[in-house]
């Protein structure tokens, strides 16, 4: 019999321990893994040898702006960024247009997106002041999970009041899934946005002072005890602040099921990067403080921060770069980078590579219940491999992302260690930065636990 692929030669890295061993995979599926020489005949061999083998990277927080955003990015070129940077299944989010809010508006999106897709992926619903009777029909529909924007956010998308929110969180405790916020406070962003608006602020600074710490911290807290009333499971996206690290660090230690992510930007990128930078390192959240940064590398280090993900959001050049750092827009590309960069921390021994995966693929598969299919290598689960090479030095260039817009705060950055080789279910999707395969990428559905 011969098998689909092999994978040889290379060091296989899980959460707590790294092996030697070869990798069979058939239908899709890890079938063997062993040490043994003798290996079936395959259509395909990888020899990755002096590489370390990852179970496939898991970017949880993406923007690919399809449909109605097109301009910006599209899901062809977001699977192929993806695919580039060793990301072989991605979570996109659901404020497009239209936005992800009934079952009609995903089963359009599941069709209008999987011939193009390079990669696996999720999609999340959005939760909205109207939409609260779709939540349960959702979970059943294949969504990955549901998210709410507590605050102003790309899109303009108005945030449910309180009362709502309750209740959506009640209506996803019935589908048994997780709801995600976009944990910042309104009221407190618009009064500050206009005060200093008024003192004729427009620099850099004054969008990181427009969402001061307080802002994300009293909307973690109140999604905290929402959830908690309602019995829902929760996640913060994007999580910015050092007060965010302990008031999810308090939840988790009472038992309650809370997870979050921080991204690259929050742990490596400070407020004294704005001048400098200015609006390309707009991001909502806002970058912040050292003493913020130093607090979440903490968290990924003892397990209070669940994950790292990228919250990839592409836009144009003219909305990007204005006099006014409040016409300016937030955003900027990240899913092809993340992976170098956080190897070339991993190089400066800020975490081991063990840790990585945990944070980087096997935690955003139990979080977002696509494990034991995603994030992990072991026979059954799907054949998705991340292979690196830890001594492969390179800098971050905008001009050769393959994103439609290439808009990055880390352009310029120096790198060691880099994705050679993305496997998607046993299809060699890229090797040493080109792509090889065709769409061939699916939708993952949740291994839905009961309510």
């Amino acid at each position: 019999m011969s098998v689909d692929l092999v994978v040889k030669n290379g060091t296989v890295v899980a959460p707590d321990f790294s092996y030697e061993a070869n990798l069979v995979i058939h239908g899709g599926k890890f079938v063997a893994i062993t040490r043994d020489k003798d290996l079936p005949s395959a259509k395909a061999v990888v020899d990755a040898a002096g590489c370390y083998v990852l179970p496939g990277i898991i970017d949880a927080h993406v923007h690919f702006r399809e449909p109605g955003m097109t301009y910006k990015e599209d899901f062809a070129t977001g699977t192929t960024a993806a695919a580039c940077g060793g990301v072989t299944t991605i979570i996109d989010m659901p404020n497009v247009v239209p936005i992800t809010s009934t079952v009609a508006n995903f089963k359009d999106r599941v069709a209008l997106l999987t011939p193009k897709a390079l990669v696996d992926f999720g999609l999340l619903a959005v939760i909205v002041q109207d939409n609260l009777e779709e939540i349960v029909p959702l979970g059943k529909t294949g969504v990955i999970g549901f998210k709410i924007f507590m605050g102003e956010t790309i899109g303009n998308i108005p945030a449910p009041d309180d009362g709502a929110i309750l209740e959506a969180f009640s209506n996803v405790a019935k589908t048994g899934l997780r709801c995600g916020v976009h944990a910042e406070n309104n009221q407190i962003m618009q009064y500050l946005i206009k005060k200093l608006k008024a003192q004729g602020r427009t620099d850099p600074l004054a969008h990181a002072e427009s969402r001061p710490n307080v802002c994300e911290a009293e909307a973690i807290q109140r999604a905290i005890l929402f959830a908690r009333e309602a019995g829902s499971r929760l996640h913060i996206y994007h999580m910015s602040t050092k007060e965010g690290v302990e008031l999810v660090g308090e939840a988790k230690a009472r038992g309650q099921d809370v997870t979050a992510e921080t991204g690259p930007h929050y742990l490596l990128m400070g407020n004294e990067d704005m001048p400098r930078l200015k609006s390309v390192l707009k991001m909502n959240p806002p970058v912040r403080t050292k003493d913020n940064a130093e607090k979440l590398w903490q968290g990924l280090l003892d397990g209070r921060v669940d994950m790292i993900a990228t919250d990839h959001s592409p836009h144009t050049p003219e909305e990007k770069f204005k006099d006014s750092i409040f016409d300016a827009i937030a955003g900027f590309v990240g899913v092809e980078i993340c992976v170098p960069i956080m190897l070339t921390e991993v190089n400066k021994g800020t975490l081991s590579i063990n840790k990585y995966v945990q944070l980087a693929s096997e935690n955003p598969a139990r979080v977002w219940d696509m494990y034991p299919q995603k994030g992990t290598i072991q026979v059954g689960a799907d054949g998705d491999l991340t292979i690196v090479d830890m001594s492969r030095e390179g800098m971050v260039d905008s001009d050769k992302l393959h994103s439609k817009n290439r808009i990055t705060p880390f352009n310029g950055w120096k790198t060691k260690g880099a994705p050679v080789c993305t496997i998607v279910r046993g299809q060699v999707v890229m090797k040493e930065g080109q792509i090889t395969g065709e769409p061939k990428g699916r939708l993952v559905c949740p291994g839905v636990k009961e309510a």
